[in-house]
């Protein structure tokens, strides 16, 4: 049997009444739900960092754990903010779309090309590495949020987060095509400075993710705080183009990539500022008459 709860005040309260001695932030929610998150978007960031001073089967297992808690960060922050329905919802989606074009793509060679995982990536079903659908996941996550502020209606949310979620792989492939982790048997026609990965790649992820975030946004809109996805999708940006100028020497890869994201991604950020400087902005107070 539940005694009753003693309140800061020394009054009591039934065991089944809502806590009202919980530590609460600004917004009125519970401080530190966030914490999970964060731990996982930093180890995920700090592997990143990590990333170009390693090389072989180092900078192999560096990937698979920067993608796992990327991974976490998101599924966590979507089960702390938005319930085990919608969590488990986005992750059937994503994971389930992700692992099976990715056994198709590889089995047939139709949807994004010819290519092979070269094993180089751990653990695969089916040929297909257990990282690739977290990597799908982990990306659509933060997309979708990101979208999700721009647009109001489920369609143009499909449509923007497709192209966002698309942009991401002009980063993606050639840093793991470069690393030799997966393979094109015959890239014909490539798009300038993205050497190795044939376009119809591309044309591949636009369905899929499309298709994809029509899925996603079919589920229930939640206002929470988004501090963490907000995080992971600047870091794409940003990261990214940094790596591929400074260490990795594909500026056009960085041209590319910076641009096609940049598109959603900087009116993204400005929307953010905005809303947050109205956040700020003090209420004026009404006039109080004075007695006479």
């Amino acid at each position: 049997m539940s005694l009753p709860r003693t309140r800061v005040d020394g009054t009591t309260t039934s065991p089944e009444a809502p806590r009202d001695d919980v530590l609460l932030d600004d917004a009125g929610h519970p401080r530190g739900r966030d914490v999970l998150p964060w731990v996982f978007a930093g180890a995920s960031i700090v592997g990143y960092l990590g990333w170009p001073f390693v090389t072989g089967t180092d900078r192999a297992t560096l990937t698979i754990v920067t993608v796992t808690t990327f991974f976490l960060a998101s599924a966590t922050h979507a089960w702390l903010w938005r319930g085990p329905r919608w969590t488990t919802g986005y992750l059937a989606t994503a994971l389930g779309i992700g692992w099976a074009v990715e056994a198709f793509g590889t089995a047939t060679g139709t949807l994004f090309g010819s290519y092979h995982y070269t094993g180089a990536l751990g653990p695969t079903l089916l040929d297909v590495p257990l990282l690739i659908p977290m990597a799908w996941a982990m990306t659509a996550y933060p997309c979708l949020l990101a979208v999700q502020s721009l647009v109001r209606s489920r369609w143009a949310t499909a449509l923007l987060g497709g192209y966002l979620l698309t942009t991401w792989d002009l980063f993606l492939d050639p840093q793991m095509v470069g690393e030799g982790y997966w393979v094109w048997h015959d890239p014909e026609r490539t798009l300038p400075g993205i050497p190795g990965i044939p376009i119809e790649n591309y044309l591949g992820w636009a369905v899929v993710t499309v298709a994809m975030m029509a899925v996603l946004a079919g589920l229930p809109r939640v206002t929470a705080p988004s501090e963490v996805p907000s995080l992971l999708m600047s870091w794409l940006l940003v990261s990214n183009v940094f790596a591929n100028v400074v260490f990795f020497g594909r500026p056009l890869v960085a041209l590319w990539g910076g641009v096609l994201m940049g598109a959603v991604v900087v009116p993204w950020w400005l929307r953010g500022q905005r809303r947050r400087r109205a956040a700020r902005r003090p209420t004026e107070a009404a006039p109080v008459a004075s007695a006479a």
